[in-house]
């Protein structure tokens, strides 16, 4: 109890509330921890939405199929972040995509009827909720606007240039097999290897079992030569 007491406190939407308030809403039902292995199923397409949850540890997938079989990967959630904030209070609570466990995982649950306590009685709490319902709502449409409807190339590009802004270098490190990064593209691993071998005999790109490298001009025309 004491460790998940601890990570409850360290979240950021409830280290606003006392240890003797988490206390009592875990004794009387209101909060609920709940633990996941990797590979387990949080939520499937069409569940209703019914809580909230916030990850205490571990990291969570957002996955969709699209009509072609592919497995793509629309966000992923870490220690901290929320489930089901802009979900709980809609017309239509129901989960689009199913939401896969990629590390072991503990979830803290909220029921409705708390949830609604907490707004009403720690402004601090409300505040946050708004703000992390906001942040994940931006995060969602950036991704699904970044690889629905693009061709593998295209969706190859968007991915690099955001990784090549986020690390600030050309050589992509990438932290992740093929087939993971296969997955984040909602590509067949197949397709992404021999879109990627293309990309490399044009010039466009460099790459090894770890990293791409975007060429620039000058490197392009030495990799032809």
């Amino acid at each position: 109890m004491n460790d998940y007491l601890e990570l409850i406190k360290q979240a950021a939407l409830t280290k606003s509330l006392a240890s003797e308030e988490i206390i009592f809403y875990i004794s009387e039902g209101s909060f609920r921890i709940t633990t996941y292995c990797k590979n387990n199923i949080v939520h499937f397409v069409g569940e209703t939405c019914s809580k909230l949850e916030i990850i205490l540890l571990g990291k969570v997938a957002v996955e969709r199929i699209d009509e072609s079989g592919n497995l793509m990967t629309i966000a992923e959630f870490l220690s901290g972040e929320i489930l089901g904030g802009n979900l709980l209070f809609s017309r239509n609570p129901h989960y689009p995509m199913t939401i896969t466990v990629k590390q072991p995982t503990v979830i803290l649950e909220i029921n409705k009827d708390r949830l609604f306590k907490l707004f009403s009685d720690n402004h601090e709490f409300l505040k946050s909720y708004l703000e992390f319902v906001s942040d994940h709502a931006i995060i969602l449409g950036d991704r699904i606007k970044h690889y629905v409807n693009k061709t593998i190339r295209e969706s190859i590009m968007c991915y690099l240039d955001y990784e090549r802004k986020k690390q600030n270098s050309n050589i992509i490190k990438l932290g992740i097999t093929k087939k993971a990064l296969a997955e984040k593209i909602g590509v067949q691993r197949t397709s992404l290897s021999r879109e990627l071998a293309k990309m490399r005999d044009e010039g466009l790109i460099k790459f090894d079992a770890e990293s791409i490298k975007i060429l620039t001009c000058d490197d392009a025309v030495k990799g032809r030569s």
